[in-house]
């Protein structure tokens, strides 16, 4: 069962929200209806604030004396590469800076709930893995509340009762500002360079990520990848303190029974990178207490998340693939490992390095239709690796295109996976993703004429 948390769980304390954007709303809602007092704030001059309650102040406050925490959204720093000054105040002031899945922690233990918590980072693959863990337990009848970085904010779930499960996908932002948060199951799927404009290098990146484990102990279950070095390293210091953890490998499949390591029936994991996600996901739920029949059922129902590796219309013998979340080519390499041969649409804002880390897998690469305002720099290792390429610049002449070349050299897959950010052109990867679907798709109504118009002939 859910239910509402009780309207006067934080009565006559106060917090200080500041980012307003999905998660800082959601806190103040929750936080207010949990009958706290909270002062919100947002840098940006056109958020809106004309949500109004009486317990409800927007201000940038000179002086924390007063208040329980500061609630800072992920995307705000606290320490690198600069702090936001609310923070300096907070550190200065010591008030506790948290995240919202750490709010949520302490209100689901201060009602003596026992529902569990699940929780899942990577640099790749969180998503997909938190989906399918909240997969398969509801499937197998288990209440389930997912959300973090991915879907609802934390603060947002409801409360569950003892069967209940949370399962959280962790940025290694929100990693940084847990406190008392104790997972009874937690994954670490891989770690490769990324927010390095936040993090410093790949060492201070990955011990935010070894948050996901802090307060972990034997009687958990812990799941961390050994086939990239910081990860075992995370592993090796996890056995040290005497932790258990549980290794995640490719090459090494975890003591899971043939049945389990078939995904020939889930067509929504195709890929290496989805086997390691089934891994970790069958390896959580297991521990929680489903059994392999009720497993297996969810691995073969799951739908798949928008955006990662999606369908999004078939045609002509064409399969168009939405996998716009790929937004560096750790991502896009997961993707292109997936398909013997395909019609590669690619671009936006490119990482560090680009796509040079790509070359071995180029040779899958029928022809490269690019986009954005990298373009450039993605076709000088498409040209050192002899792959076709046009600068296509807009997504809708990419599809247009990609759709001819796909017909003239019978490749069967068109592959969205732009191994770029997309704020060059697009508001977010989901608009982009978004925009190639309803560009897919507007290829249906023609292709369907030509099918009616061939059969009134014969």
């Amino acid at each position: 069962m859910t239910q509402p948390f009780p309207s006067t769980l934080f009565k006559d304390q106060q917090f200080l929200v500041v980012g307003l954007g999905r998660n800082g709303f959601a806190a103040v809602n929750a936080l207010l209806g949990m009958g706290a007092r909270v002062t919100a704030w947002d840098d940006r001059q056109d958020i809106d604030r004309s949500y109004t309650h009486p317990r409800l102040t927007y201000a940038s406050p000179t002086t924390l004396k007063g208040f329980d925490a500061l609630i800072l959204s992920p995307g705000i720093p606290h320490h690198l590469p600069s702090p936001h000054p609310l923070a300096v105040l907070a550190r200065r002031e010591g008030v506790s800076i948290l995240s919202d899945a750490e709010m949520l922690y302490r209100a689901v233990k201060s009602q003596g709930a026992k529902a569990r918590f699940v929780s899942v980072t990577g640099t790749n693959g969180k998503s997909t893995t938190t989906a399918l863990i909240a997969h398969i337990l509801a499937h197998a009848g288990f209440k389930v509340a997912a959300g973090g970085n991915l879907g609802p904010a934390a603060l947002a779930l409801p409360l569950l009762d003892d069967r209940g499960v949370y399962v959280i996908e962790m940025s290694s932002y929100m990693l940084e500002r847990l406190d008392s948060f104790h997972a009874d199951a937690a994954c670490l799927l891989n770690l490769t360079p990324d927010h390095m404009e936040r993090h410093g290098d790949i060492h201070h990146y990955a011990a935010a990520k070894a948050h996901v484990f802090d307060h972990m102990t034997a009687a958990d279950r812990l799941i961390v990848s050994i086939d990239d070095a910081e990860c075992r390293d995370i592993y090796e210091k996890l056995r040290a303190r005497g932790a258990h953890p549980r290794a995640l490998s490719l090459h090494q499949p975890a003591d899971l029974t043939p049945a389990l390591l078939d995904l020939s029936k889930a067509q929504s994991l195709p890929g290496a990178h989805n086997m390691q996600n089934a891994l970790a996901a069958c390896e959580i739920c297991r521990f929680l207490g489903v059994t392999e029949e009720k497993i297996l059922a969810g691995l073969n129902s799951f739908p798949g998340l928008p955006h990662r590796q999606e369908i999004v219309a078939r045609i002509d013998g064409v399969t168009f693939i939405n996998d716009s979340k790929a937004t560096n080519a750790e991502s896009a390499a997961k993707a292109l490992q997936s398909y013997d041969r395909v019609i590669w649409i690619a671009g936006g804002q490119a990482k560090e390095g680009g796509i040079t880390s790509l070359s071995p897998l180029l040779n899958r690469v029928t022809k490269a239709f690019l986009i954005g305002e990298d373009a450039s720099k993605l076709a000088g290792t498409l040209e050192a690796n002899k792959v076709a390429w046009e600068n296509c610049t807009t997504l809708e002449r990419a599809v247009s295109q990609a759709f001819a070349a796909a017909k003239a050299t019978r490749t069967d897959v068109i592959l969205l996976s732009p191994a770029c950010a997309s704020f060059d052109q697009f508001a977010h990867f989901e608009a982009r993703g978004t925009a190639f679907r309803e560009l897919a798709q507007s290829l249906l109504a023609p292709a369907k004429f030509s099918a009616w118009a061939e059969g009134e002939k014969s």
